[in-house]
């Protein structure tokens, strides 16, 4: 097979050297895990470019007629950014948050353009950027024991990589402010109730409920499934191109910013942020601390 061939019509997922992530096609359905369970499975810079690619292999492999997401182990599916690496490159050097968030983007844009359905298997907390990967797929089954939280307003960042445009769509805008504004988890239960997730299983029966569903959608035209996902795309992708540049804009300035800061040290430290104590420092006469990483 020619290197053209490959790129219209895809390759074994074997020929694949991803570090982040596994990559299996069996039958009709690929298999996209997040393998970095040591770390509650968040993406890194690394991470989002695997993804991004195996996207793009699943878009062009005419076999494959479904697309399953998910994390490593039993305890997370996604928790969103690698704070770590935030704090190491991005809080002194913040204009790099910049080129992070093309990745981010890129990654997005390839998974809601597959032209495939995709289904979020829910296997663990599903956290900030983790519920971005979950609404950014056609549907979700979640195990029982699953949490989803949005924690951006309470660790420092603001949840417009998804969050603030599809939540309102998917749960309606009091409860897309609730999740947003208080940053308070919701279980696997009420995620079902509001229409976030579309089954909740036991873990033991996860991946039966999942290949489920994979077969109903396999038993469907796929040119007509394509189509019917573009016109289901309109509105968040209204929302998301209206919004996600000045998005990136607005989160490289502020990735130096106090607030950032404070939100990286707390979870490094594994402690609480001293929020009456900020409140206070912003509203002094006193000019804040210049942004980390700004010049002298």
């Amino acid at each position: 097979m020619t290197q053209v061939e490959k790129m219209l019509s895809g390759a074994p997922a074997s020929e694949f050297n991803f570090q982040r992530i596994l990559y299996t096609k069996k039958g009709y359905i690929a298999t996209i895990t997040i393998n970095r369970p040591d770390v509650l499975n968040c993406f890194d810079m690394i991470t989002l470019k695997e993804l991004a690619t195996a996207y793009q292999d699943i878009s062009v492999d005419d076999s494959i007629a479904v697309a399953v997401i998910t994390g490593a182990g039993e305890r997370a599916f996604c928790t969103g950014a690698d704070l770590k690496e935030q704090e190491e490159y991005m809080l002194k050097k913040p204009n790099d948050y910049y080129k992070w968030m093309y990745a981010f983007i890129e990654m997005h844009d390839r998974l809601r353009n597959i032209g495939k359905p995709t289904i979020a298997r829910l296997n663990g907390m599903t956290v900030g950027g983790g519920n971005e990967l979950n609404m950014a797929c056609d549907l979700a089954i979640a195990a029982d024991h699953v949490t989803i939280r949005q924690v951006g307003a309470a660790r420092g960042s603001v949840a417009a990589g998804g969050a603030t445009q599809w939540l309102p769509l998917i749960v309606g805008d009091r409860r897309a402010r609730e999740m947003l504004l208080l940053c308070e988890s919701i279980d696997a239960f009420t995620a079902l109730d509001w229409g976030l997730v579309n089954q909740v299983v036991p873990m033991s029966m996860l991946d039966e409920a999942v290949a489920q569903m994979a077969e109903k959608l396999y038993n469907k035209l796929p040119e007509c499934t394509r189509y019917t996902k573009q016109q289901l795309n309109f509105w968040r992708d209204f929302s998301w191109g209206m919004t996600i540049g000045h998005a990136r804009d607005w989160l490289t300035l502020h990735a130096g910013a106090l607030e950032t800061a404070e939100g990286l040290r707390s979870f490094r430290q594994k402690n609480d942020i001293n929020y009456p104590a900020l409140r206070s420092r912003t509203a002094s006469k006193v000019p804040p601390p210049a942004p980390i990483g700004a010049a002298e």
